[in-house]
């Protein structure tokens, strides 16, 4: 049986606590924490299709280790753009084991499409240039509580 589920429930009962304009920055979602290499994460979580798609908009700054990651029901192709989005961020598209797939460098307030390469569940967003300044890239490997063992 996938435990993934069950390790997310406080995260899926709490986005069910909480409602968020659109015109706002989402600021009070369920965080986690993630490694990438020897560097800690501190990861907001979206995980409803309301949640996902507010993301990171109308936020005019994030703290470095910070970041959000989105949480999809089952892989996919998964595309993101930037409308309403005031920060460079870089998305990087993660398998279920944690292994980032592919990175995107997106620019703020532009609909441009930034797609998976291949199915994921998980997109992992982070200030523009976080994953190149310390050398994480394709096929690094992210730690924590979302992604399965294997």
């Amino acid at each position: 049986m996938n435990a993934t589920p069950r390790l997310l429930l406080p995260f899926v009962l709490a986005a069910a606590c909480a409602s968020h304009a659109q015109d706002a920055p989402q600021m009070n979602l369920p965080r986690v924490k993630l490694g990438a290499g020897m560097h800690q994460i501190d990861a907001q979580v979206a995980l409803t299709p309301q949640q996902r798609s507010i993301g990171l908009m109308m936020r005019k700054e994030m703290p470095l280790h910070e970041g959000m990651l989105f949480v999809f029901e089952q892989p996919a192709s998964q595309c993101f753009w930037m409308k309403n989005t005031l920060l460079p961020l870089t998305a990087a598209f993660v398998a279920d084991d944690g292994t980032i797939v592919n990175l995107a460098d997106m620019k703020p307030q532009t609909t441009d499409s930034h797609c998976s390469a291949q199915p994921v569940r998980y997109v992992l967003e982070m200030n523009q240039g976080w994953f190149a300044k310390r050398g994480i890239a394709a096929g690094s490997r992210l730690r924590g509580e979302p992604f399965r063992a294997q």
